[in-house]
């Protein structure tokens, strides 16, 4: 098939900025430039540095490029703002690179068009008279509540969610068989055991001195975006109910953005200022490049990652159990799918008290965390990317 994909309009593809989104996008675009399945065009932001990317080296995926960056797209951008109307489905900046993408795609013949994560772009597109739309659905963006829910559902030729949590809010319009999950997947090869990954890793190995723990200290690691739906506030609110296990110490990984790796919002700040009087035992990595995350994870002995939203699936619990990590999580949206049976998972009321038990009973138990550690390692095997792309593109056929 000759295939489309408008992406979420924000980041790159290939994924040279990261983007949970966009790394997915080239796992299956890596999947069939090897398989030679489809004829592909991908519609991406530009960014400088895809232009010596290998991936525009393939003769069956192409790359259609949006100036988004120069300053004659930024003037476009700014004019185009003045005059952004409230019906509009998108911030003018989305707008801007979905009319850019249209302009060229209007000229084009596909059989059917992917939408990335992009909704709203089913119901612009359906307005223009398109009919062959597919939605790859990564959050709870259309349900029965969502805007101009029912014209984007009926649009829609076949919708793949993340999870079947995702997959059952869709339901909420209408029960059908066009719905339909296909998991994440992560790069198995990267997030391997410490025993496994040091080949992978040398260039990024570290020691927990360097960061300031001490070997024999008990290493708990939040991994992730750092904001109040992803619970690391109730997460430091239990390390003070920890402080009688000096032992106990965490270390944050992540940042507020993708690259900002510098930058520090209110949030951030407050946690600090919440960590004063625990400060020796918590650490703020601050930003980490993705392709040094499983390095940092090789120096905890277990993973808490308490989401306080409905996650729509969590990579960051596939990548603490792809580095056989004991994990401990909430049940909240899609994460259940992912590590029930492997993980401590605890209910989100009265949470802070949840992880201080949860914590206590896998730092008193180190058999407990053994049986975990291989429970999780051969759990994150479903979630290999290679399964991913595969079950993606099977989901395509029969249309």
């Amino acid at each position: 098939m000759k295939l489309a994909i408008l992406t979420c309009g924000m980041l790159p593809i290939p994924a040279v900025q990261g983007g949970a989104v966009e790394n997915l996008i080239d796992f299956y675009l890596e999947y069939n430039n090897r398989k030679k399945l489809h004829d592909i065009t991908v519609y991406s932001p530009w960014d400088p540095r895809v232009s010596s990317h290998p991936a525009l080296t393939s003769n069956v995926n192409h790359y259609h490029f949006i100036d988004v960056t120069s300053l004659k797209a930024r003037l476009a951008r700014r004019i185009g703002k003045f005059f952004h109307s409230p019906e509009d489905y998108y911030n003018h900046y989305i707008e801007f690179y979905f009319e850019q993408a249209y302009r060229h795609l209007k000229k084009q013949q596909y059989d059917y068009i992917i939408l990335e994560n992009g909704a709203g772009l089913a119901y612009k597109l359906s307005q223009r008279g398109h009919k062959n739309l597919i939605l790859h659905l990564h959050n709870d963006l259309l349900n029965s509540s969502s805007r101009y829910h029912d014209i984007i559902f009926t649009s829609l030729v076949k919708i793949i969610t993340v999870s079947d949590f995702i997959k059952e809010r869709v339901s909420t319009i209408e029960p059908s068989d066009k719905i339909l999950t296909v998991h994440n997947g992560i790069d198995l090869a990267k997030f391997t055991p410490p025993s496994q990954g040091e080949n992978n890793l040398r260039n990024h190995t570290i020691k927990r001195k360097e960061i300031g723990f001490n070997e024999d200290d008990f290493v708990l690691v939040y991994s992730g975006r750092i904001n109040r739906d992803k619970g690391i506030s109730e997460f430091i609110d239990a390390m003070h109910q920890l402080k009688k296990f000096p032992q106990i110490k965490l270390m944050v990984l992540g940042s507020s953005f993708f690259e900002d790796a510098t930058s520090e919002n209110e949030f951030i700040s407050n946690l600090k200022q919440k960590s004063e009087d625990i400060k020796k035992n918590i650490i703020f990595t601050g930003f980490i490049p993705y392709q040094q995350v499983p390095a940092y994870l090789h120096l905890a002995d277990i993973a808490v990652l308490p989401s306080m939203w409905d996650e729509p699936f969590g990579l960051t619990i596939v990548e603490a159990m792809a580095v056989g990590l004991p994990l401990i999580t909430t049940r909240s949206g899609g994460i259940p799918e992912i590590c029930e049976g492997v993980a401590t998972i605890v209910d989100r009321d009265d949470v802070v008290n949840n992880l201080t038990t949860a914590i206590t009973d896998l730092y008193l138990h180190p058999e407990k965390r053994k049986q975990m550690s291989a429970a999780s390692l051969e759990r994150a095997k479903l979630f290999d990317k290679e399964t991913f792309a595969k079950n993606f593109f099977a989901a395509l056929e029969g249309l």
